[in-house]
């Protein structure tokens, strides 16, 4: 019995190779690639172009471990969460994320996540295994569906803040967004697309190296090295002073602006102590913050802070000349959470 690989782990050349050793003409690849990729086929039964007999020589050969939408639920405000499920049984989530002038898809990038983050239900979760290209670009596919189903337009942006680490799937995560860029694939300009990493230094420097092009947001809630090891366990491995020099390198490579995401807790990070050290930690690179309303997952330490605790951070952040938004949760109503912390707007 043959093993069948993921037609989707070959690239354009390496298809028109596979014609060409098997009778047929290369432009046979391009064919199958454009249907793979720029129409998102999920059989071969639905290359019409393509003669029955090279169907059944690719059905004989590959398959397309495409993903399938589970269970969807949409919310009264408009927001839509997927659980997407996997050629092997495994489940993820994925949402649509609308405002008035845009929507959004944030998408995950491994089934469960490998990092300790005491605030994030996914990190109960056991990593399972990364997703492949083709499945994250499935994600986007049908957000960018259901955004022209129920919303009338195009997906325009695309954050990887759903379930895992993106830069502990990296190859596979750059592969994703090369494909839903490229003119072959659905065309998004990278600079609408925006990587959210919880902060692993050596990965946001070979990011910069890379010469990527789409954004950088950092889960940073605390600029106390001893409050965000409390929260974030793992990051007593990257201390803070790596991450600032790994980001004061992104920007000097890349001249682009980082993003830090930032949840204010009561009783954890809302004391004028922690927004002094904030604000001293934006002053290392251009930057702005966006503060993020917390869906508490149980009822233990991490609740959403005060109004005035949040409102403190904005007036301190703005003094400073410090671009600070609130991003309010959104599909309250079907629990929408995404990964890192929950559902909210880029």
């Amino acid at each position: 019995m043959i093993d069948k690989k993921d037609i989707r782990a070959l690239t354009k050349d390496a298809l028109r190779d596979f014609f060409v050793a098997n009778g047929d003409k290369a432009f046979r690849g391009n064919q199958v690639y454009e249907w793979l990729w720029s129409k998102g086929a999920h059989s071969f039964e639905d290359m019409t172009n393509v003669s029955k007999e090279t169907r059944a020589m690719l059905e004989a050969n590959f398959v397309i471990n495409n993903v399938k939408v589970d269970t969807m639920q949409r919310s009264s405000d408009g927001t839509v969460k997927n659980s997407v499920r996997l050629h092997d049984g495994l489940l993820v989530e994925s949402v649509l994320i609308p405002t008035n002038t845009r929507t959004t898809a944030c998408v995950s990038s491994q089934v469960g996540c490998s990092l300790d983050c005491n605030f994030c239900a996914t990190s109960r979760l056991k990593r399972m295994r990364n997703l492949e290209p083709g499945e994250i670009y499935d994600q986007v596919l049908a957000i960018d569906n259901e955004s022209k189903l129920y919303h009338n337009r195009p997906l325009s942006n695309i954050v990887f803040m759903g379930m895992g680490e993106p830069l502990m799937n990296y190859n596979n995560v750059i592969k994703a967004i090369d494909r839903i860029t490229s003119e072959e694939g659905l065309g998004m300009s990278p600079k609408r697309i925006t990587v959210s990493t919880s902060g692993i230094p050596k990965m946001i420097m070979k990011m910069a190296d890379d010469g990527v092009k789409f954004k950088l947001a950092v889960s940073l809630h605390s600029a106390i090295e001893s409050v965000r090891n409390r929260i974030m366990p793992f990051s007593t491995n990257f201390p803070l002073t790596d991450l600032r020099e790994s980001l004061e390198y992104w920007y000097q490579k890349t001249k682009s602006k980082v993003t830090y995401e930032y949840v204010v807790w009561e009783g954890i990070n809302d004391t004028k102590e922690a927004v002094d050290a904030l604000v001293k930690f934006c002053k290392y690179v251009p930057c702005k913050v966006n503060i993020i309303e917390y869906n508490p997952i149980d009822d233990g330490e991490f609740q959403q802070a005060s109004d005035a605790a949040v409102n403190m951070y904005i007036k301190e952040l703005t003094k400073h000349n410090i671009v600070a938004k609130v991003r309010k949760s959104r599909g309250k109503d079907i629990d929408a959470a995404c990964g890192q912390l929950a559902n909210k707007e880029s």
